[in-house]
């Protein structure tokens, strides 16, 4: 006896749909037609919802949603790039010696890209090279890229920015200098470091040295000048033999803090530009048979994660690095689906007081 040829139709797990016509099954995608026909919309109007762009009423966004997670529908990401000129797909450009930075910024514009389907490759670069605009142009011509995100220090290189506008390709920026602001995320630096060091002054320290970050990277600027404000704000005098280069790297603190400690008259605190710097100088102090803090405290900044896997845990300043890449995703996504949107965003800091600060000593 032959079986009806009644059509079922389910929702698959995987985004595909069952169809069952007596004992045989057929799988396939969801597709945007499908979407289309349980929202009762065009294709065009499912297609501006899973893109964020605008002109679509709240209702209408909210009956596709919910058809979208209905039928787990899946953009197909080859079908969406023939669709149109984009590619999905965007590059954060780097080159830091701080690994703990840089992932922390990759997770937040990953957190960005995939709330709104993108994509994202990372594209290391040396930063002084005198082929690093052509290598950046290479990249965004050759991988069809919508836009870039930029960190320090390429955030600050004129040329290269003045290149991506020639390209018309959006970009935005990880703290950028006060010149280069236009879209992207940044933290009073200056105003979080002056605190930082009020407060060791306020545990009684006289003699607070500072390890700079690299030359070519904004943030070093912000922290000296952050320093100097914090000495004059506690009534201290600067002294040039306190203040000691340094390139964001591990073992640049180390290094650093060697020759501070081998000062006729060694400072009681260390402040370093940043947390990966702040660890090399608790192992230098800590090699000489010092204690930290008892002996010497020691600050940093960003509070990546090293601040909290060292002993004893780092006092350091917090900004929010996953949440400050997320937010540059998010206003670089904006730029991409209308050219005048996107803004810069300025991010809140806090001290983060922990075991590696203390009295000064007696």
């Amino acid at each position: 006896m032959q079986r009806s040829g009644t059509l079922h139709v389910r929702a698959l797990p995987s985004g595909r749909i069952r169809r069952r016509t007596g004992r045989a099954e057929v799988s396939k995608r969801v597709r945007i037609e499908d979407v289309a026909a349980a929202a009762n919309v065009s294709m065009k109007t499912v297609s501006r919802v899973l893109n964020h762009e605008p002109n679509v009423s709240a209702a209408t966004r909210t009956r596709v949603e919910a058809a979208v997670e209905k039928l787990q529908y899946k953009p197909n990401p080859s079908a969406r790039v023939l669709a149109g000129r984009r590619s999905y797909l965007i590059a954060m450009l780097y080159d830091n010696p701080s690994s703990n930075y840089l992932m922390e910024v990759e997770l937040g514009i990953l957190d960005a890209c995939q709330s709104q389907h993108y994509n994202m490759m990372l594209a290391p670069l040396v930063y002084d090279a005198k082929d690093i605009v052509e290598k950046v142009e290479a990249l965004v011509v050759q991988s069809r890229l919508d836009g870039v995100v930029l960190t320090p220090p390429i955030t600050d290189d004129p040329a290269l920015l003045e290149r991506l506008d020639e390209l018309d390709v959006p970009f935005a920026s990880v703290s950028p200098m006060e010149a280069f602001r236009r879209i992207g995320v940044v933290v009073d630096e200056e105003k979080a470091v002056a605190e930082m060091i009020v407060h060791l002054a306020g545990l009684g320290h006289t003699r607070i040295a500072h390890i700079k970050g690299h030359p070519a990277h904004g943030a070093s600027g912000w922290r000296l000048s952050g320093y100097r404000e914090g000495l004059e704000r506690a009534g201290l005098v600067f002294d040039d033999a306190l203040v000691v280069d340094g390139e964001f790297s591990y073992d640049s603190g180390f290094a650093a803090t060697n020759a501070l400690l081998a000062l006729a008259s060694p400072p009681t605190a260390i402040f370093a530009a940043n947390d990966d710097m702040a660890a090399g100088a608790i192992c230098a102090i800590c090699e000489r048979g010092l204690s930290v803090p008892r002996d010497i405290s020691v600050c940093g900044f960003d509070d990546t994660p090293i601040a909290r896997h060292i002993y004893p845990t780092l006092t350091t300043v917090r900004q929010p690095t996953r949440e400050m890449g997320r937010i540059a995703g998010q206003e670089l996504l904006k730029a991409i689906r209308d050219r005048g949107a996107g803004g810069i965003v300025e991010v809140p800091y806090a001290l983060q007081l922990r075991r590696s600060t203390g009295p000064a000593p007696a």
